[in-house]
Order: structure tokens, then sequence, then C-alpha cells
């Protein structure tokens, strides 16, 4: 699906989100491969731990060693697609591993993290960090603090401090609340309602400048409904219409 949206997508940044204990290191290498070579712009590494025991159940995976899983697969990962020959003998097993397709320029990694551990994981081994779409303003304040605070620890510039958010962009704000309200009366994912975002364009692009006042650098979006086919397509729009610098 990604590879097709990229034939579209121009020179934009694009990336995709691997939950690394999950899969196959040499499995992800090589779709990174493929996609960076289909990819006109930098492409971004995104990936994060998982959680819930039916899904690491499912995949064949143990979740009580998820933390030393995910960096043993990203070593393998980032190794592969730098052009070494990989051979390991620890929990992913790989022999002479190698890829024809790899990219030209670096991957950045962004890892997800909201624990306090897991965001020094973040800051130790990545380039940057994604926030839980789940925060409120007040813990994506503290959290964005820990993070810059684990980085400068480490002596690393972060290149990108991501929010995640579900949001509303509506035709104004009335219509947007009546969204929001209808997506709540359902239970939305179990997220706050403060942690959610749904307004007219100038209130979403307000919103949006007060994250970038406390660090942040980039919001990944993901619409809070679909039950109209183009809804998203609209918000889409309406959000590439205005400057949120």
């Amino acid at each position: 699906m990604l590879g097709r949206l990229l034939a579209e997508w121009g020179k934009a940044p694009a990336g995709c989100l691997f939950l690394l204990p999950l899969w196959p290191p040499v499995l992800v290498a090589e779709q990174i491969g493929t996609l960076t070579a289909i990819t006109q712009g930098p492409f971004i590494m995104q990936c994060g731990l998982g959680w819930g025991e039916a899904r690491f159940t499912a995949m064949g995976a143990n979740i009580r060693t998820r933390p030393s899983a995910f960096e043993e697969a990203l070593e393998i990962v980032r190794r592969l697609l730098a052009g070494e020959t990989v051979s390991s003998s620890r929990r992913f097993r790989v022999a002479e591993a190698s890829l024809a397709l790899r990219p030209a320029e670096p991957v950045e990694v962004w890892i997800g993290a909201s624990a306090p551990p897991a965001i020094d994981r973040a800051a130790r081994l990545a380039e940057g960090w994604i926030a839980s779409p789940g925060l409120t303003y007040e813990e994506a304040r503290a959290q964005s603090d820990i993070y810059r605070e684990r980085c400068a620890a480490y002596g690393r510039q972060p290149s990108a401090i991501a929010l995640r958010r579900d949001i509303y962009v509506g035709e104004s704000s009335a219509e947007a609340q009546a969204v929001l309200q209808h997506a709540l009366s359902q239970g939305y994912r179990g997220i706050p309602a403060e942690a959610l975002i749904a307004g007219s364009i100038d209130e979403v692009a307000e919103q949006f400048r007060n994250f970038a006042e406390i660090g942040y650098t980039d919001i990944l979006v993901r619409h809070l409904t679909n039950d109209r086919p183009r809804r998203p397509l609209r918000v889409a729009e309406r959000v590439g219409g205005q400057s949120l610098a």
C-alpha cells in the first residue's frame, strides 16, 4: 500500500512504522530497502516495542523480552541497510544476510516511546522520538523535557521530536465538535478527550503551534473519523492549505 502511495508522493519525507520485536529483522530491512528504492525523498523508519500479550502470542514472540529483542533487531536492520553482510546467533538467527536494494541515503530512525526507560532508549539509539497520541498537553510537555534531557546526557542532537495526534479539521468549529462528540460517544480508542484535536482550520493550527512552542517539530496525524469516504481527504486538504510554522 505504501509503495503505491509513494508513486504519487513526490519528494516529501515518507515513513513506515515497524514493531520490531514482532518481525524478522531481515524482512524489515528488505521492506525498507524496497521502499527507499521507490521513494523520491527521505525515508524515515518509525519503530516501537509493540504491546498486548495476544499480539505477541499471535506472532510467536515473547512480550517479556521485547526491549532486548527491539535493540537486537534494530542493530541487524541498520547493519543490513548500511550494506553489511550480517550473521547472528542470538535471538534472531541470521546467516550471511545481505540486501540487494539498499538506501542511497542514510535512513533516519524515529522511536515511539512513553515510559521513561523507553524514552531513554529512543534518546540513546535513534535520530528522533515519537510521543504517544494519548498524552495530554502537560504530559506531552513533561515527556518532551525528559527526552531532550536524555539526548543531552548522550551528547545527541535529535532531528525530530514528533507527536502523534488524532484530529478532525472541520468546515466550521461547530461541525468539528459534532464529529468529536460522536467519536467520544463510541469510546474512541480509549484516548481521553483532552488528547484529541478537533476544530476549524485556524483552531487546529493554533493547537499545533502550542506544541511547537514546547519543542515538538512534527505532528503525525490520524483522522478521527472515516465514516464518510471523502472526509479524510477534505481534512488533509484543509491542513495542507494552512501554514502551521
